[in-house]
């Protein structure tokens, strides 16, 4: 090899370096890996090999005469077994070259495999006769990190010159391979380390979730559901091709920051009272208060059968006050469960038997059937929470963006604080909490505002309600798109591209999946 030939090689291996840096995904790395180093000794073959458990695992194995390819990108597995590194005495594995070249941690430089008496290639000839291919020269490099750890073996078959004739490794090949080699497990090692930190750092995050599911077992499931509606959703935006969103496109990159900013959506909520979170009814606190508005009850219809018993009414009064008293239980413990709007004739009865007299066994004056915050309690006009305590709750998300926002995120995660933090604004400005328009708001956190809603209406795990109807749910996020709530260009395509039908069979009951008039909602969008 003359000086230019090595030069032009050196460049070669550095411009490999360089490539091999940049590579994200593993079995893309190892196959550019093995890809290059027989580019750059012209050899025919090659494998790779990782080590875990003890044993050299085949990653992936090429041969340019043979046209063989399994492993890496390839689509097909490799099938042969994995070379374990000690015998089942014990002793280390010297007869296999991989083997060897790991245990003796060096290279292992072989001018013919059928010459040679220091190794075991008996299952090579059986290759070669089946395949009627000759393995002759070999190259095997053990792969060391950073830290002189051995993590694989990098072997090369068959050096060719010029005349595509078969020649032994040369000194100025192994030195290159093993350069290559040391390149190529520092970027294995540093690929390992990024994806093992980002598992732990999706664990952190799951377990942000679990706590908040622990807390409360009605909402626990919203933190799950809501990232895969995000991505199904940007998914199909991605897709677009036409109209306002079609400019828009995301990444792998994109992708897997919109899926942290999903998860960490309601992050804030784990300081949210877990007696606010879960009030099924108006009255819920510790237990549930309607129990002892039920015993006031009973005390005053024993009141008035006593009244009865020593005349001091008639019958008839009796019957006709014990009618109203039970029609006034009855109501009170339809009110307490906040399933419809209260009207206000319905405010006015409340206070009504607010103020009706009545003497606990143990008091020494009468006092109000109800106090003044059962009374604020039972008057909220929908659901089941006072202002204060859904204040309470719309709290979290600025607890969501305080917390996102304190965390040192690297580039390609820094939007997650803007995309988990957008999901309550609205289209007009009216939202919370910072009361963004539409146009300051970026095309994922609106989108992000879509699956809340839609999950949240649909969601069969609430205490206050039942998940809805898919035409209930879709209708009435036709209506928020109308009335500004929610992106309408976003909610055409999330109608047109039947994200909702896709979630549906995945998260609903199929109870709740009906018949949809997609058209006629569309075209109220358009209207």
């Amino acid at each position: 090899m003359n000086e230019q030939e090595l030069q032009q090689r050196l460049n070669k291996l550095n411009a490999i370096g360089v490539a091999l840096s940049g590579e994200t995904q593993i079995k893309r790395l190892v196959e550019s890996i093995l890809v290059a180093a027989t580019d750059l000794v012209r050899a025919d073959a090659g494998t790779l090999y990782l080590l875990k458990d003890n044993a050299l695992h085949f990653e992936i194995l090429l041969n340019t005469t043979l046209g063989l390819a399994q492993g890496g990108t390839s689509g097909i597995p490799v099938t042969l077994p994995p070379v374990p590194l000690t015998l089942a005495d014990g002793r280390p594995n010297l007869a296999n070259v991989v083997a060897c070249a790991v245990n003796q941690n060096c290279t292992i430089n072989i001018v013919d495999a059928y010459t040679s008496a220091d190794y075991d290639f008996s299952g090579t000839r059986r290759f070669d006769q089946h395949s009627g291919y000759h393995s002759k020269s070999f190259l095997s490099v053990p792969m060391r990190d950073h830290e002189g750890r051995i993590i694989g073996v990098l072997q090369l078959i068959n050096a060719l010159n010029d005349q595509h004739e078969i020649e032994a490794f040369t000194l100025n090949d192994q030195h290159l391979v093993e350069s290559l080699a040391s390149q190529a497990a520092i970027a294995l090692t540093n690929r390992r380390l990024i994806l093992s930190l980002q598992k732990l750092f999706e664990g952190f995050i799951n377990l942000i979730n679990l706590a908040i599911d622990d807390k409360s077992p009605y909402t626990g499931g919203h933190c799950q559901r809501v990232p895969e509606l995000t991505m199904m959703l940007a998914d199909a935006v991605n897709r677009c091709t036409t109209g306002e969103l079609a400019s828009f496109s995301m990444t792998e990159r994109d992708r897997y920051e919109l899926k942290i900013a999903g998860l960490l959506h309601d992050c804030g909520k784990i300081t949210t009272p877990v007696h606010v979170v879960d009030k099924a009814t108006k009255l819920q606190t510790i237990f549930d208060r309607i129990e002892l508005i039920d015993t006031r009850f009973e005390v005053l219809l024993r009141d008035l059968e006593i009244a009865l018993l020593r005349g001091v009414i008639t019958a008839e009064r009796y019957e006709q006050e014990r009618q109203d008293l039970l029609a006034d239980r009855d109501f009170i413990r339809a009110v307490n469960k906040g399933g419809e709007m209260l009207p206000d004739e319905d405010i006015a009865r409340i206070a009504a038997i607010a103020t009706r007299s009545w003497q606990p066994a143990l008091a020494s004056t009468a006092q109000n059937f109800l106090s003044a915050n059962e009374q604020e309690n039972l008057s909220i006009r929908k659901g089941t929470l006072t202002a204060a305590e859904r204040d309470i709750i719309n709290r979290h998300i600025e607890i969501t963006i305080q917390m996102l926002e304190a965390l040192p995120w690297p580039a390609h995660l820094k939007n997650v604080p803007e995309y988990a933090g957008g999901h309550h604004e609205r289209m007009d400005g009216k939202g919370y909490p910072r009361g963004l328009r539409r146009e300051q708001m970026s095309v994922q956190a609106r989108i992000m505002g879509i699956a809340d809603v839609f999950e949240a209406l649909t969601a069969r795990d609430r205490p206050y309600k039942d998940g809805m109807k898919l035409s209930v749910a879709l209708k009435i996020l036709t209506r928020m798109a109308c009335e500004q709530h929610v992106d309408k260009e976003l909610l055409k395509i999330f109608l047109r591209e039947r994200v909702w039908f896709d979630y549906a069979t995945r998260f609903l009951n199929q109870s709740q999946v009906d018949e949809v008039d997609i058209a006629a909602l569309l075209a109220q969008l358009e209207a």
